[in-house]
């Protein structure tokens, strides 16, 4: 997804009200008993965690006044940033300790918080990895003012595992990364004696999307979705088959040189500097130049292998039946990530019977990648906010 867009993921999402279907503060409904959870042994361990930074309600409230594109939120409380440190695995299958940011609102000792799972859009630079940016205006933070503990997973390739090639669009390890950080985080979270309340929210928007629909259904077809309530995403590459092709066809509008020579189902047979222009071209659509990540580009190798069967294996989460709610948004102007993205996905998964799921179309003028950010930010937080409680 080209930079100028994306990379207004870690600075413009200041999104949305609070949710307005929650308690009062410092309120809470009867809980049971948790259960007394173990450190778990390999992937998912807790390794270590740190306190970064506490920021206030004011700070917050002042970070969206500064913003030049804020819908309405109101902050509530105080938050505490801590990062976290867990096993997890690299695209190879690897040991690795990853990161993450675990944003806990400042709420009396007794009071319970619902868990959000927040995936965010692609990075190209660790520096706005959230356990790196842990501010005012980082979205993870907002919304954990909003009441909500929130766990912000920094992926493969960023924060802790900077320099280890970022698993890009490959659904299986992106999806590794934020169940084994859930569990670390759990044990965590209740070692140091904060409680959450049973709830789980999932959200993330274009590539924090794909990695949002991958960790539901790893964590569905794991029996760990337990207590998830709802999950929002907004413009994500769900079907990277469709996601490519609608890059080439933009690279033959762009290239007519190239237009001539290059067409989907014969691209394995481009001759040698043929086929490495077509891919020197992809990537640059997809990264800049000056990035500090290192990514890894299987998806593109195989679409140039005309390997259309295991892109949909090792890439797509399009295709599958979800057990919670589900809300897709997208915006039809969007040539970042195609609209058909979502349609494909909602086809898909209603004719497998998905009972509670909606797609909503974005309704800015245009309705494009940037464009759309602040409106799926406010729907989004609009249906959590009505579902949550003890906000």
């Amino acid at each position: 997804m080209r930079r100028w867009l994306l990379l207004s993921l870690c600075t413009l999402l200041l999104a949305a009200c609070g949710g307005g279907g929650g308690s009062a503060p410092g309120t809470t409904l009867p809980q049971a008993a948790e259960p007394v959870l173990l450190n778990a042994s390999g992937p998912g361990e807790y390794r270590k965690a740190a306190a970064l930074t506490r920021v206030s309600a004011e700070q917050f409230s002042q970070a969206l006044k500064a913003a030049t594109r804020a819908p309405v939120m109101r902050p509530r409380y105080a938050v505490q940033a801590w990062r976290i440190e867990y096993q997890s695995s690299d695209a190879d299958g690897a040991a690795v300790t990853a990161s993450a940011l675990i944003a806990q609102p400042d709420k009396p000792a007794a009071a319970t918080s619902p868990l959000l799972l927040y995936q965010h859009g692609t990075l190209f630079h660790d520096a706005d990895a959230p356990s790196n940016h842990a501010t005012a205006d980082e979205p993870a933070m907002l919304m954990a003012s909003l009441g909500y503990a929130v766990l912000a997973v920094d992926y493969v390739g960023y924060g802790s595992t900077k320099g280890t090639a970022h698993p890009y669009l490959l659904a299986d390890p992106m999806a590794a990364a934020v169940v084994d950080a859930l569990t670390a985080t759990r044990f965590w979270l209740q070692g140091q004696g904060r409680k959450l309340n049973g709830q789980l929210f999932l959200t993330g928007y274009s590539e924090g999307g794909h990695v949002t629909l991958a960790a539901q259904r790893a964590l569905q077809q794991s029996g760990r979705d337990t207590g998830l309530t709802a999950t929002a995403v907004g413009a994500g590459p769900y079907d990277v088959m469709a996601t490519l092709d609608a890059a080439l066809d933009q690279l033959r509008d762009e290239q007519p040189v190239l237009a001539a020579l290059i067409n989907p189902g014969f691209l394995k047979y481009l001759g040698g500097s043929v086929r490495r222009e077509v891919r020197k071209q992809l990537l640059k659509q997809a990264l800049p130049d000056d990035t500090d990540i290192v990514f890894r580009s299987d998806f593109i190798d195989l679409f140039l292998d005309d390997q259309r069967d295991a892109i949909v294996q090792r890439c797509n989460v399009a295709d599958w039946l979800p057990r919670a709610p589900m809300a897709l948004f997208h915006g039809r102007d969007d040539r970042t990530v195609p609209f058909v993205n979502s349609t494909h996905a909602f086809d898909a998964m209603r004719a497998r019977g998905a009972a509670s799921l909606s797609l909503t179309e974005c309704q800015a003028s245009p309705s494009g990648h940037l464009e759309c950010i602040v409106p799926y930010w406010q729907d989004m937080l609009q249906r959590f906010g009505a579902l949550a409680r003890d906000l």
